[in-house]
């Protein structure tokens, strides 16, 4: 099954770019360390959902390019096609000469009712060219303009033109120093208007990956690009071809529908979040050994410890004993820094990746007692390597890891409201103080429902 990326903004089209580059990468690599008949049956899986055939054998990107501004697009594209490896199709595009001026309003209601219509046929065009649409994937950034108000727009639209697809937002979360006065407001917009339409949100936070960078990739100075490779490099990790339980024997068929079904139980928790291990520069690859089990430790720990990555992980942190628990509301038995799980998925890639015991992460006192174990852990797995590391693993949890960064962002933004600060520049658009209203009564109920697992 295929899916259709949907980049959005400057920082949709920037990351899109570099994870079909990192897809193309990982499929062009010779460093599978599997069987020939097994790369090859992953090379086939992973250009069916990614990319369609052109006459001339160029693969072509199966995305949508939304901006408001030429210049970010006119460079995504030649970048691509400079690549001579992959490209995308010169009329999957759309951009215009104005912006959005970090305004949410503007995206949401003057950009996206304007143009809505040539933006859907760009993206129906798209799916036809499917022989099964899997879902969609949204790339956005929630603190400007493009990406975060027209992308709620367009999310919204494709959950009206296609009801039964599956819809994955990919949201970056802005720094918390911040880059836009108004991010706080356009981010509790971005949110709530996600909740509504998608089925689940994976957010990546750009302070984390900006640590990632300076203490694990050991970069100087870090730019947009490195801090989008890192990203990219992550989503791979996710959406490459994997065997799951249901289907041993041959390749996934729909990524974003096995990962709904496995991590989003219940319709009130869409946040998803991502790690990976391991993660360094390329030149130490060849002086690095890792063992599955040590892997696997580390992991379970940067769950637990809500750790974004392996340096700095508190060992203190320990799951709450179970048999000597109060009833959830009242979940003061909890440790304080516990990071408690709804569910999650654990991705292995690489040499006797079916031999691993997971059995540390079926540990009950991880999930929330309302599901089962069995039911909240899932593992996809397969025996070739991804992007030149011998051994790697990710994982994808829906679990208590944002409500700190969400409480923040919603308490900046409510103190900014309760003085009516820039106000006035989403009224002009048609933005109202009860739809500010709205969308934090929603995050409330969002933040209280993840704090009372």
């Amino acid at each position: 099954m295929s899916i259709v990326t949907v980049q959005l903004g400057q920082c949709g089209n920037q990351i899109g770019h570099e994870v079909f580059n990192a897809i193309c990468g990982d499929i062009r690599g010779t460093h599978g360390l599997c069987s020939k008949k097994e790369n090859e049956s992953y090379h086939d899986t992973c250009k069916e959902r990614f990319f369609s055939e052109e006459d001339s054998g160029v693969p072509v990107a199966r995305a949508v390019l939304v901006d408001m501004e030429p210049k970010v697009i006119s460079q995504t594209l030649s970048l691509a096609a400079r690549s001579g490896y992959w490209k995308y199709d010169d009329r999957s595009h759309f951009c215009q000469k104005q912006g959005s001026g970090n305004n949410w309003a503007n995206g949401y209601s003057v950009h996206g009712p304007r143009h809505k219509e040539v933006i859907m046929n760009l993206v129906q065009k798209e799916a036809e060219k499917c022989d099964r649409l899997g879902g969609f994937f949204t790339i956005m950034s929630m603190a400007g303009g493009t990406g975060s108000g027209l992308g709620a727009f367009v999310t919204q639209g494709l959950r009206d033109a296609f009801p039964t697809s599956f819809i994955l937002n990919h949201v970056i979360w802005p720094y918390g120093t911040g880059e836009v006065i108004v991010q706080n407001y356009n981010s509790v917009l971005t949110l709530s208007h996600l909740y509504r339409s998608s089925d689940a949100l994976l957010v990546h936070e750009n302070d984390v990956v900006h640590k990632i960078c300076a203490q694990l990739m050991n970069i100087k100075q870090i730019s947009f690009r490195d801090v989008n490779q890192v990203i990219a490099h992550q989503l791979g990790s996710v959406f490459q071809p994997t065997y799951t339980a249901e289907s041993a024997l041959h390749y996934s068929r729909n990524p974003l529908g096995d990962l709904m079904e496995t991590l989003v139980p219940h319709p009130e928790f869409k946040m998803l979040g991502l790690r990976n291990i391991p993660q360094m520069p390329e030149n130490s690859l060849a002086y690095s050994a890792f063992s599955w089990p040590g892997l696997i430790k580390h992991l379970r720990q940067m769950l637990i410890a809500n750790a974004k990555m392996e340096e700095g992980i508190d060992w203190q942190v320990k799951p709450p004993r179970l048999g000597c628990s109060i009833p959830s509301s009242h979940s003061t038995n909890r440790p304080l820094h516990f990071n408690t799980s709804i569910a999650n998925l654990v991705i292995l890639r690489g040499k006797d990746a079916h031999s691993i015991d997971l059995g540390s992460f079926q540990d009950p006192s991880l999930y929330t007692s309302w599901l089962k174990p069995r039911d909240a852990f899932n593992v996809w797995k397969t025996p070739r390597a991804f992007n030149k590391y011998e051994k790697s693993a990710a994982l994808v949890s829906n679990s208590q890891f944002l409500l700190k960064p969400l409480d923040n962002v919603v308490g900046k933004a409510w103190n900014m409201f309760a003085s009516k600060a820039y106000i006035h520049q989403y009224t002009k658009y048609g933005i109202e103080e009860e739809d500010f209203l709205d969308s934090f009564t929603a995050l409330e109920q969002v933040i209280s429902t993840y704090t009372t697992l």
